[in-house]
């Protein structure tokens, strides 16, 4: 009867050592697959922000992207280029300093590194599916003829901007000055200050 009972046991343990290997497997299956899909998954996941990547490049390219900010950039330092130079006190350096000041600036300004700025923020507005739609628009005659515009629309449209800004704002001062005479009449007494006061004369 014991050895009965003995014998039992053992199968029973047998059994119970079975079903745990059994379970360790299955176990150790299920993790090494879960390893598996989500590495699958991460793959995949750079491969398409590797392929969306390619495409905000390409967009930009067709678009000129790159070429129309350093336009702008051209544009900007006619602009600051007067702005510098009246901030720096008055001297015989000053020129030569301004000059070599953009030559460092120009050198800088590499469209690679602009593109490379410029990506993350496409990449954040609009899906792959978007940039491929924008990248057929503009092979489009009508997408090429807004590229090949572009730059004379965007430079005219800003000095057309620029002399409405200037107009109403001569205009509003005029108005103001209108309205107020006080403040007219400080005006010009502040001129008659700021002018230099000429020099005694001496003879």
């Amino acid at each position: 009867m014991k050895t009965c009972a003995a014998l039992l046991c053992l199968l029973l343990l047998g059994t119970f050592c079975r079903a745990q290997e059994s379970l360790s497997s299955t176990t150790d299956q299920d993790s090494s697959q879960s390893v598996a899909a989500a590495a699958a998954q991460s793959r995949v996941r750079v491969k398409d922000e590797e392929v969306k990547k390619a495409d905000i490049r390409h967009l930009l390219e067709i678009t000129g992207a790159a070429n129309l900010a350093t336009q702008s950039m051209d544009t900007m330092e006619k602009n600051m280029r007067p702005l510098i130079a009246g901030a720096l006190p008055p001297g015989e350096y000053r020129d030569k300093l301004v000059e070599l000041f953009f030559e460092k600036f120009k050198s800088k300004r590499s469209p690679d590194q602009l593109l490379a700025v410029i990506i993350p923020i496409y990449d954040k507005y609009y899906s792959d599916d978007e940039i491929k739609e924008l990248i057929k628009l503009y092979q489009t005659p009508i997408g090429q003829k807004m590229l090949s515009v572009l730059p004379k629309l965007a430079a005219e449209s800003q000095a057309a901007g620029s002399s409405w800004g200037e107009e109403i704002g001569r205009q509003s001062m005029l108005e103001v000055l209108t309205e107020h005479p006080e403040l007219q009449a400080a005006l010009q007494n502040a001129k008659k200050t700021a002018q230099p006061r000429s020099e005694p004369d001496q003879n």
